[in-house]
């Protein structure tokens, strides 16, 4: 463990197949992290919590129906036995019934000792299963097989909150959502490709410039693609008038 770092965030995730994450936390970016201590993940196979010996953790919904649904003693004892009573804790399940998951919630979950994630499978859970959950998370409207994909998407965007995990932590405070914006288009070598230039002010050296440069093109790139995140964004008098300019531009082409 990297001496200069604590274990910022424990993770805990409760499934019935944990060897899904097993790539992914073996490469990248949470590996390095996993490696020098600054963020843990443990799996939990929800079979091991179950008290029968068949290791019985659904069984069919009450009221018929297709499918089969999560019991709950399993998945509460699961997270009895896994939350912490010493750190701060939050518990949260993945449901295509729950919030919206985005940028400001990853880095509100950054701030807890303990995430423990339970990922939904099947029907759904037993619905007396969220009288222990603090919040449900979904990645957005749709239906995903299992919940096992959501919690390794959540995983790796609150590790990307956590100080240390990303080398460079202006590339952090510089993501897209991160100021409430779609972040501005970038560029590299070669500065000409097929007749198309890069912007001459990112290579002329003025840093006001080029500062400006993006904050009109993140400014711009949101107000097309994504214009339900300037209702939120805080907006300076300056913002404004950009947004107002390239309104005005957008009517007249």
């Amino acid at each position: 463990m990297n001496p200069l770092y604590r274990v910022m965030v424990r993770f805990d995730i409760i499934t019935l197949f944990p060897r899904m994450f097993d790539s992914p936390l073996q490469e990248s970016i949470l590996h390095k992290a996993r490696q020098t201590g600054l963020i843990s993940v443990a799996l939990h196979d929800l079979r091991d919590y179950t008290s029968d010996r068949h290791r019985t953790a659904d069984d069919t919904p009450y009221g018929g129906g297709a499918g089969m649904v999560l019991k709950v003693e399993p998945l509460v004892t699961a997270i009895e036995s896994i939350r912490s009573r010493n750190n701060t804790t939050r518990t949260v399940l993945t449901s295509p019934q729950g919030e919206k998951f985005t940028q400001a919630a990853a880095a509100r979950l950054s701030v807890f000792d303990q995430v423990v994630i339970v990922c939904g499978r099947y029907e759904g859970y037993d619905e007396r299963v969220l009288d222990y959950i603090d919040e449900e998370i979904s990645l957005g409207d749709y239906v995903l097989t299992g919940g096992e994909l959501a919690a390794m998407a959540i995983v790796d965007s609150v590790a990307r909150q956590v100080p240390g995990v990303v080398g460079d932590e202006d590339s952090v405070a510089g993501d897209s959502l991160a100021n409430g914006l779609l972040k501005y288009p970038q560029y590299t070598r070669p500065p000409e490709f097929r007749g198309v230039r890069v912007p001459d002010v990112l290579l002329s050296g003025d840093h006001g410039k080029i500062e400006q440069w993006r904050r009109s093109a993140s400014l711009e790139r949101t107000a097309a693609r994504r214009p339900d995140l300037l209702d939120s964004a805080q907006l300076s008098d300056e913002d404004r008038k950009l947004l107002l300019n390239y309104k005005h531009r957008q009517e007249t082409e």
